[in-house]
């Protein structure tokens, strides 16, 4: 019933012809999905438990909480209580006006965790920020009021931040039932991504921050509903205008400083209402995540319109010259169909193609098929480059070399196959072989711009082939 109901609402705001391929897709996921979540070891708690670091960091976790359901609101807590790293302390903000919070707080007798009542009700920044005036740890966590964490994950986070001392740190998560026993749709994250993060807020949960830059900061009321997209657009670009960096090195850096920690430590709570569980009960959120990201850049001083995608929560910014605004950009391109699948495009530096195999129409995990990304390496068949000479000299060089192979493989066609217009239609005829000559091609070219600095974006927008 839930996905009918999810089907129609796709439907009315894009219309059947888009509806179908995604409704196919979506059963197709749901088909191949196994997940299942599992706590680790209790060995492995254990060590983690006796695990000594440089210096321990308090870890201060935030909770705007409002007239919370008493059982989340014991699950949240006990959660906190069982982590396996404990220097931490628990601020629960209550902005409710009656005893349902402090009722379940008052159970507890943890020092740790430190109930704040508020005078008045300031929506969910100016609750959460109240909230952060009481921090007095070097990072701060968010932590919504009926949800759950990992009992490893303030030891993955400490861990995290004892080695690359990161300004944020996000990890995978999943989402949970009513129950808090049942556990779906894992969202296993990249690494930081610019473009991709300027497509969608996949940082989500779970989220650290370094406390003099959130203190500094704090939530803008007027992006309520996408109050944290905002917050962690504007700590990218603090990173960004704290670095002389520019291009590969500052995408770099902003891994560096941006620390993902790829396993599931955030149970985000599905319940009749919730964001997670009805996307269209929020419709004003994304329309808060689109002004954050008109924010950004204007900040940035790049010239560009966003617009929603049909995929609710996911944007695309059409500038107005990408190599124009963005001078760190060196390569544009997207994928290559042949008989209605991709064949080519973007590519991993080992030469996987990202998307390869699957149908036009479908977008993929986390529809990150059509979505704007930076990418190791996409294929020289189709791509459009920046202006530099040294760029357009290399891309030069490869299409040649792209020429010359596909000129040979022409040549051992039989006579009737050999009558090839363009690039493209030429390339409907390549021998495997060539497919991997080609593919190198195209690896060794985009290494050679990533080490004079630039970056390279995979576009959606730029396809080819039927």
């Amino acid at each position: 019933m839930k996905n009918i109901q999810k089907a129609i609402r796709f439907m009315k705001k894009n219309g059947i012809s888009n509806m179908i391929p995604a409704a196919m897709e979506r059963l197709l996921q749901q088909k191949n999905e196994t997940y299942q979540f599992h706590l680790p070891e209790e060995s492995v708690l254990e060590r983690q438990r006796q695990t000594i670091f440089k210096k321990n960091k308090l870890i201060s976790i935030v909770v705007p909480a409002y007239e919370t359901h008493p059982d989340y609101l014991r699950m949240l807590v006990d959660s906190v209580l069982a982590q396996t790293y404990p220097v931490w302390e628990l601020i629960i903000a209550d902005a409710g006006s009656t005893s349902k919070v402090s009722d379940v707080i008052q159970e507890y007798k943890d020092e740790r965790i430190r109930y704040i009542g508020l005078d008045q009700n300031l929506g969910i920044s100016g609750n959460t920020n109240q909230a952060i005036d009481f921090v007095k740890g070097e990072y701060t966590g968010l932590l919504d009021h009926d949800d759950v964490l990992t009992p490893d994950a303030l030891f993955e986070v400490m861990q995290c931040i004892d080695q690359h001392e990161a300004v944020l740190v996000y990890s995978d998560e999943d989402k949970t039932d009513e129950t808090g026993t049942l556990f779906y749709e894992p969202h296993k994250k990249m690494d930081f991504n610019l473009d991709l993060f300027l497509s969608n807020n996949y940082i989500c949960h779970f989220t650290v921050i370094k406390s003099e830059v959130i203190k500094k900061m704090l939530l803008r009321p007027e992006y309520d509903g996408a109050q944290d997209y905002d917050l962690f657009l504007r700590i990218v670009a603090y990173i960004m205008d704290q670095t002389s960096e520019k291009g590969s090195s500052q995408a770099n850096r902003l891994k560096e400083k941006i620390c993902h920690i790829p396993k599931i430590l955030y149970h985000w709570r599905c319940h009749s209402g919730s964001t997670a569980e009805n996307p269209d009960s929020k419709q004003y959120a994304y329309d808060a995540g689109k002004a954050a990201l008109e924010a950004f850049l204007e900040n940035r001083n790049w010239k560009g319109v966003v617009e929603h995608t049909q995929h609710l929560g996911f944007y695309r910014i059409r500038y107005t010259d990408l190599f124009r605004q963005r001078p760190e950009v060196a390569l544009a391109g997207g994928n290559g169909y042949f008989h209605g699948r991709v064949r080519f495009g973007a590519m991993n530096e080992d030469g996987s193609v990202l998307f390869e195999s699957l149908p036009r129409k479908f977008s993929g995990t986390m529809h990150r098929a059509v979505l704007q990304q930076q990418v190791d390496a996409l294929d020289v068949r189709n791509m459009i480059s920046c202006e530099d000479d040294r760029v357009r000299a290399l891309v030069s060089e490869a299409q040649s070399k792209l020429e010359y192979v596909l000129k040979n493989d022409v040549r051992d066609r039989a006579a009737g196959d050999k009558a090839a217009g363009d690039i493209n239609a030429r390339t409907q005829r390549y021998k495997k072989s060539d497919e991997v000559l080609i593919r190198q091609i195209s690896l060794d070219l985009c290494r050679q711009i990533r080490q004079m600095g630039y970056v390279i974006i995979y576009d959606p927008i730029y396809h080819t082939g039927r």
